[in-house]
């Protein structure tokens, strides 16, 4: 019972007439317009929070600690004395042992100490010749799951092990853009040509049929022309990292999830879902990078099944909620009955037509439980562990920190220096990533050494 001298809860005694005076005039459509030019400019204040002063988005440098805690496998009396003995190396900036170096600078080192360390080191990591990226999408269609987050950290990660990475920014809100430092004008800087080029192709295809049965051709307008024109490599950017590329995306990429249907529509031979797959493969961009990163929009829309059917391995990130674990479960279901739906329509019509059939699959799928908080989350993520069971990563991603300070100056954690924490406080936030890193790094190492034997495999039988 609440007491006389108790204050009621806020939501007692409003008085209409008050609160009907703190009321603006009726909105209308134009006001939304004054508010998204508000919110473009301070997009733009608080994304550069990370740049320098000159307004572009540099890499910190890498101290000699940092180098041989994390990078390079090496100790740091030996990685001082290979330095003196090798004047021709990066030497570092600063005073006495306290050296600091580029990542371009650690690339190097780590060729050198590949060639010329001991034997058994992991100097650079495992990458086997001649076989393509290994792709890798990060989806899950709630949003607030920390995908974009993920998705960064992860191909900063990566390149910091040394691998050549492309991030591919699907979604239109074009966070994980923002974090590379991307400049995208329009759409035609993101993905959107890349599927327009696929359908022009599929239409010029069908024409010639159409040409030489004496029908009418299909329409072909200045889009498809121009997007006939546009190759990967004209959209692909590169970022401060040395070596992670950029295809950045844009509001105006949203436009797609309107435009692919009607094309769909306008050629329903088209297979839609490959589009993103042809302009990754057929261009040979597989072929100039290790590892490609999708970040896909918060839905299963069109540019999510296409980053879907690209991937080799699927993750998705999701807390530890039940609200979150329901979502995921759904969103399971959703691409059961999407690809097992395109599996069907498209095999009925390869049975009639005498066709191999065609088939869905990736080397793995794994969720990974983000902004854990053990103190009050570990019952329920043990439950979402045990009902996924095989589907899910062993760690779970702990919120620190850390992380909440680099996110406001829009980067990464790996961009921190870790001069600005406490020593330990780096080390915990730091190791949230490594650990997710090293989980899903491998997953990449085995589908690739898996690629290998079954390749060898082939050549031998081919041979025989």
């Amino acid at each position: 019972m609440i007491s006389g001298k108790d204050p009621l809860p806020p939501y007692f005694n409003i008085d209409p007439a008050t609160a009907a005076a703190k009321l603006s005039d009726p909105i209308d459509t134009a006001r939304f317009a004054k508010a998204a030019a508000f919110a473009g400019k301070g997009r733009q204040d608080l994304a550069r929070r990370g740049y320098a002063p000159d307004g572009q988005k540099r890499l910190r440098r890498f101290s000699t600690w940092e180098i041989c805690k994390y990078l390079i496998p090496v100790a740091p009396a030996h990685f001082r004395r290979v330095l003196k003995k090798h004047p021709d190396l990066p030497q570092g900036t600063g005073e006495g042992n306290s050296k600091w170096f580029s990542l371009d600078d650690v690339l190097r080192l780590r060729r050198h100490f590949a060639a010329e360390g001991a034997s058994g080191r992991e100097y650079l990591p495992y990458r086997p010749e001649g076989l393509p990226a290994k792709i890798v999408a990060v989806s899950n269609f709630k949003g607030g799951t920390s995908k974009t987050t993920t998705t960064a950290h992860l191909a900063m990660s990566a390149a910091l092990d040394g691998y050549k990475v492309l991030v591919i920014d699907l979604d239109s809100q074009g966070s994980l853009t923002s974090i590379m430092g991307g400049d995208v004008a329009d759409e035609w800087s993101t993905t959107f040509p890349l599927l327009a080029k696929d359908y022009a192709k599929a239409v010029q295809a069908e024409n010639l049929v159409r040409e030489a049965a004496g029908e009418p051709a299909l329409p072909f307008d200045e889009t498809l022309t121009e997007a006939l024109g546009v190759s990967p490599r004209n959209l692909i950017q590169e970022t401060h990292w040395p070596n992670i590329d950029l295809l950045g995306a844009q509001l105006n990429l949203y436009w797609a999830e309107f435009q692919i249907p009607v094309w769909r529509m306008g050629l329903r031979s088209w297979p839609l879902w490959d589009a993103l797959t042809n302009a990754l493969t057929g261009e040979g961009v597989v072929d100039d990078y290790d590892i490609i990163f999708l970040d896909t929009p918060p839905a299963l829309g069109y540019l999510t099944i296409n980053a879907l059917a690209a991937a080799d391995i699927l993750l998705v990130p999701l807390g530890a909620s039940f609200l979150e674990f329901d979502s995921t479960g759904r969103f399971f279901d959703m691409l059961y009955s999407t690809f097992a739906s395109i599996e069907e329509g498209e095999n009925a019509v390869r049975r009639r037509d005498g066709l191999p059939e065609i088939g869905f699959e990736w080397d793995a799928v794994r969720a990974i439980i983000t902004r854990f908080d053990a103190n009050q989350q570990t019952d329920l993520a043990n439950v979402i562990q045990a009902y996924f069971g095989d589907f899910m990563t062993t760690y779970r991603q702990e919120m620190t920190a850390m992380v909440g300070q680099a996110g406001e100056q829009v980067n990464g954690i790996y961009e921190a220096d870790y001069r600005e924490f406490n020593r330990d406080t780096y080390v915990r936030g730091r190791e949230t990533f490594d650990r997710t890193w090293a989980e899903v790094k491998e997953l990449i190492i085995g589908t690739w050494y898996r690629d290998e034997v079954a390749r060898k495999k082939e050549a031998e039988n081919g041979e025989a």
